[in-house]
Parts: structure tokens; sequence; C-alpha cells
């Protein structure tokens, strides 16, 4: 019983250093300035914030295995829903997460934030969530081990609405942006503990290297799951098998 007790307050411990490492983002980012092409900045994490912490909470709060790294928000994933991929779907029917999302303060007009009424579909998060689905079957046996987080909380758009990456920002912009996202994500990774951070795409790859260096995780890569990358077309979620396996990540056939 002690044990069980002892356990739960270090869950609970784990949960709140995760929510207090997010709100510390959310802040150093909000502070933040970026000029044109880019005219408006979502930041999930603070319009969105009871549904993020409440993915936090819930799925978050315990050791990791493996911590799967993200670049930013999709416009129609997390900017809607707060959750890492989060398309809505899989957000309100698998993960259960039906917390009220508010407005951000400047809206672009053609993308605006409806939260879990978007009907606009994120095909990374559908792709990503639906090959968990898939293999894990319910969210209690992935989250057992594993965890999914973005390295950037900001949404960047430009006048047409198109979506504006991290990794195309002007240097004097991505430095003090990524020394934030770089302390939020020690701060995580020393919360979680992973044996394995393993990032969706290569600028997550990236940034994982550059800001976890000796601390002791393993850093892999998969496949992105975007539509913008062809060979995540067909089977995305065989070929990310198929990358773990040969990472050592998973055995074949087996669980990751």
């Amino acid at each position: 019983m002690a044990s069980r007790r002892t356990r739960a307050t270090g869950n609970q411990a784990i949960g709140q250093e995760l929510c207090a490492a997010a709100l510390a983002l959310s802040r150093s980012a909000s502070r933040l300035r970026f000029d044109a092409p880019v005219t408006h900045v979502y930041n999930p994490l603070g319009y969105a914030r009871n549904a993020h912490e409440e993915y936090l909470t819930r799925y978050g709060a315990s050791r990791k295995r493996v911590v799967f790294l993200g670049m930013n928000p999709g416009p129609f994933g997390m900017t809607q829903t707060g959750v890492p991929f989060g398309a809505v779907a899989p957000v309100r029917d698998w993960l259960q997460i039906e917390v009220k999302v508010r407005r951000p303060r400047n809206e672009h007009p053609k993308r605006p934030v409806l939260g879990l009424d978007c009907t606009r579909n994120e095909v990374s998060g559908e792709r990503l969530w639906g090959g968990i689905r898939a293999h894990w079957k319910t969210p209690e046996r992935f989250f057992a081990g594993h965890f999914i987080v973005n390295y950037c909380p900001l949404v960047f758009l430009e006048e047409s609405g198109r979506n504006r990456t991290p990794d195309k920002l002007p240097a004097c912009e991505q430095a003090p942006l990524f020394m934030a996202c770089d302390r939020h994500l020690q701060r995580v990774i020393a919360a979680l503990a992973p044996e394995w951070v393993i990032a969706i795409g290569a600028f997550a790859e990236a940034r994982a290297r550059a800001a976890l260096d000796g601390r002791g995780a393993k850093i892999g890569r998969i496949l992105h799951p975007s539509p913008a990358n062809p060979r995540a077309q067909r089977d995305w979620a065989g070929s990310a098998r198929r990358e773990l396996e040969a990472l050592g990540v998973c055995s074949r056939g087996g669980n990751a």
C-alpha cells in the first residue's frame, strides 16, 4: 500500500513538473516577436492551456521508456485541440479530451481556432494517432511507456494563411526561440527519464541532439507523417514501425 502511495505521489509530481515546464515555455515564447512574412503567431500553450494540461496530467504523469518529439503544432491539429499532433477525431474519440479551447487574441481570418468544432483534417495527426491506435489499441497501453511532445509550441502564419515552420525562420528569430524550447525539452526529459527520444522528422532530430547531448537518452528518428512528405503517402505506420525495429526500440513484431 505504501509503495502505491509513493508511486502515485511521484507520478503526480511528474505531471506537475510537465505543467510547470509548459507554462514556463508558454511565457517565454509569448514574449518573442517575429517579422514578415509571419503576420500571426498562435501559442496553444496559452489559449488552449486547459486542454494541454489535461493531456499532460492524464497521460504524461509517469516515467516513460520512449518520448516521441514533433516539430510544432499544425494549423488543424494542436492549434485546435492543445494536444501534439492533435487531429480532432483522435483527441475527442480516442484520447477523450473534450476541454473547451479559447480563441487566440490575434486570430488570422483564414485560420480560425474552432477547437473540437474544427472540420479540417490534420493529416499528420490522423496518421500518427491512427498508427498508434492500430498497434496499442488503448491509450492506457500506449501511454504506459510512451509520450508525445512538440519541440516548439508556436504556430507561424503568413498573410495568405500559409503555415511557416520553425526551420524556415531567420537565424536571429530562431536563436531565442530555440533557447526556450531547449530548456523546456530538457525539463521534460529530466521528468520522464526515457531510454529513447524518437524524433518525428529531421528537424526534431537535430534539435533533440542539440538540446539533449550528454543527458542520457538515446536519440533516433522516424519518418514524419506529413502529407508533404512523399515517403509518408504509403503505409506510414508500417514504415515507422520498421524504423523503430531497425533502431532497436522495439523487437520485430513486438511492442515498442
